[in-house]
């Protein structure tokens, strides 16, 4: 496939994917769906374009891991108390079983602690529609269970950045330096969020033809500013994003104005790239049968774990809304290839991923309301 055709097909991908999701009434289903078409074009690809796709996918994860920031607001702390402890009592359990299997699937210590971490996440960008229109959620109980989806997904990229910074970096002294660096960044974050939602809010009120670029440009260079000081790129713009959330002008928010270029054509060209890196040999190998079993024990583990020890509140479904993880998969899929993990690795973490998100969403109700696509 050269580099036309490959063009073609991700315009018509980027026009048709999501509308068909939001008509199913399950629009969180349209990044999981790119990366299922990223398997069956993958062996299509000459070298050279998939090379081009990958490096144009990173943009498309910057962009991502702003937006998941965007949508994350966090509440006072001493509302997070309760959510913090529902947290522990929910991730701890899952621990030994997810290091087992990762385990089981071929992956080193450090390599199966990473995996844990996108594992246990949720995504709240893919699961908040779900949220929203659950029925099974009343009175305290829908509070508590964003709170709950949030702290998931921040431990998730917290607990990445650390492992991520560890992985391949033998002196010891390095990975303390490094570490250093991203605390730098997370405090320079916090510390010019004021100035910066400023400034982003003055570009939204005050350009007209070149607001979308202005946006795009500033988000790009601070996440530049961040990997010069040891934080990747997506992680910089994740906190960026959280200390921007509150940006926006005519109700319109950072994300939606974002959204020709991320949500509609660079986010999903990124997991399209990150589909084409599983060989699609593996669908067919005892990788993909134990991703498949290691789903299948989460979700029935998980299952166990509400009805007994960790009950959300609402029905006795309602701890499906913590399984869709597929951004937090992403995230560790990509810093793994980035270190030089095996193409098996990778793989067995981004099918069992998947197989989790898949699973959940199916399960959950479908959105009511048939509107253009808002996943992120």
């Amino acid at each position: 496939m050269t580099s036309i055709e490959l063009l073609v097909v991700l315009l018509l991908l980027a026009m048709t994917v999501p509308d068909a999701c939001a008509w199913l009434g399950r629009p969180a289903l349209a990044y999981p769906a790119f990366v299922c078409v990223g398997l069956l074009v993958g062996p299509l690809l000459r070298p050279e374009v998939g090379t081009l796709l990958q490096e144009a996918g990173q943009i498309g994860f910057v962009l991502l891991l702003f937006e998941v920031g965007l949508e994350i607001e966090l509440p006072p702390g001493r509302e997070l108390r309760g959510p913090g402890l529902y947290v522990l009592r929910w991730v701890l359990p899952q621990y030994p079983v997810m290091l087992a299997l990762a385990r089981l699937a071929g992956l080193s210590w450090h390599e199966a602690f990473i995996a844990a971490a996108a594992i246990s996440a949720c995504a709240v960008g893919m699961a908040h529609t779900a949220w929203k229109n659950y029925p099974g959620l009343g009175g305290a109980a829908r509070p508590f269970a964003l709170q709950v989806m949030v702290l998931l997904e921040v431990l998730a990229v917290l607990l990445l950045a650390v492992e991520t910074t560890a992985l391949g970096s033998g002196a010891s002294w390095l990975i303390g330096l490094k570490l250093a660096g991203m605390a730098v960044v997370i405090y320079a974050c916090s510390r010019v969020a004021v100035p910066l939602a400023r400034l982003l809010q003055r570009v939204l009120e005050q350009a007209t033809h070149w607001r979308l670029h202005l946006v795009a440009v500033l988000v790009l260079v601070a996440c530049a500013a961040g990997e010069r000081l040891g934080l990747a790129g997506p992680k910089t713009a994740f906190f960026l994003g959280l200390f921007s959330s509150h940006v926006r002008h005519d109700d319109k928010t950072l994300e939606e104005y974002l959204a020709p270029i991320s949500r509609r054509f660079l986010i999903p060209l990124f997991f399209l790239a990150l589909g084409t890196l599983v060989p699609l040999g593996a669908l067919f190998s005892h990788v993909a049968l134990l991703a498949v079993v290691a789903a299948a024990l989460l979700i029935a583990f998980r299952s166990l774990l509400h009805a007994r020890f960790a009950r959300l509140g609402g029905d006795a479904n309602a701890w499906l809304l913590l399984c869709p993880n597929f951004t937090m998969i992403a995230l560790a899929a990509s810093s793994l290839l980035k270190a030089g993990a095996a193409p098996e690795v990778v793989a067995w973490l981004l099918l069992t991923g998947l197989a989790l998100t898949l699973i959940a969403l199916v399960a959950l109700p479908a959105q009511t309301e048939r509107r253009p696509p808002t996943t992120s």
